[in-house]
C-alpha cells in the first residue's frame, strides 16, 4: 500500500491532485489517500502529481508501507477503513 500526503497551498492546484488521487486509492483524511496500486500505477503516480505540484511551495509525500507495517494500522475515529490487503513489494 502506499499511504500519500500532501500538503498544497493553491486551491486550483489542490483540487488537481485530489482528483488525481481519488483515480488511484481512497481518502482516509483531508490530505491523506492510501493507494493500493501496481509498480506501474505506482510511477505513474508520481509523473502525474510531480506534473501538477509546484515543488517550491507544495509538498506530496508518498510512503510505501509493507506487510508488516499494514499489520500495524491502527484506526480508530470515523473514517473509512480500506480492506484491500493484496500486498505490493516495490
Amino acid at each position: 500500500m502506499i499511504l500519500v500526503c500532501y500538503d498544497i497551498i493553491d486551491n486550483r492546484r489542490r483540487y488537481r491532485v485530489e482528483r488525481l488521487l481519488q483515480g488511484f486509492g481512497t481518502r482516509v483524511q483531508k490530505s491523506v489517500f492510501e493507494c493500493h496500486i501496481s509498480p506501474a500505477e505506482y510511477r505513474e503516480l508520481i509523473e502525474e502529481a510531480e506534473a501538477l505540484i509546484d515543488s517550491a511551495e507544495d509538498s506530496i509525500r508518498l510512503y510505501n508501507l509493507c506487510g508488516k507495517d499494514l499489520q500495524r494500522i491502527l484506526v480508530d475515529g470515523v473514517g473509512e477503513v480500506t480492506q484491500d490487503w493484496d500486498y505490493l513489494h516495490y
